[in-house]
């Protein structure tokens, strides 16, 4: 690793483009894959290995580790990195947010962004859908749940909502 061996998952710098625990889980599997490759090449030919076995690496990899300068070449950073990962995976504050459709990767990406700049560093989302909110975010923390959805808006306003509408049909009558 090019900081040093002991960049600890607290310091990690995640890239808009890890969303969530699945990005994180992704991130752990291809370190290891790489690390089984490369420790592969090293038992058959006996040496660091070959051009021939240099993995290619997903694009966020690529920029978790240019995010946060470090390298993969030898086997106790991909080791060290694998170990920090986990940890990262399991300790990373998540944010659940229900939305009324599915979220497009753009504005999770987006949203992400703002956690980590006013929330958490390294805070992750879970996404799930829920037709019935309508309209809105239901968000949801190890210490809060907020619902900002339009049904919850609109709860206990019927009556005005009737007399809206009465209103309007009314105005469309005269028209």
């Amino acid at each position: 690793m090019t900081k040093s061996a002991s960049v600890e998952h607290e310091n990690f710098i995640l890239p808009p483009t890890i969303v969530s625990k699945v990005d994180v889980s992704r991130l752990v599997h291809e370190v290891e894959q790489v690390d089984s490759i490369l420790s592969d090449a090293v038992l058959r030919t006996g040496t660091h290995g070959s051009a021939h076995t240099k993995p290619t690496l997903s694009d966020q990899l690529n920029e978790f580790l240019k995010y946060n300068e470090l390298t993969i070449g030898t086997s106790r950073e991909r080791t060290s990195l694998i170990k920090e990962l986990r940890l990262l995976k399991d300790k990373a504050p998540v944010v659940h947010m229900t939305f009324a459709t599915t979220a497009d990767r753009e504005s999770l990406e987006y949203l992400v962004g703002w956690l980590r700049s006013s929330i958490h560093k390294q805070s992750i989302v879970t996404v799930g859908v829920q037709p019935s909110l309508i309209g809105g975010v239901y968000v949801r923390t190890p210490n809060h749940v907020h619902d900002f959805s339009l049904r919850n808006k609109l709860k206990g306003q019927h009556e005005l909502l009737l007399k809206e509408l009465r209103a309007l049909t009314k105005d469309k009558k005269h028209v």
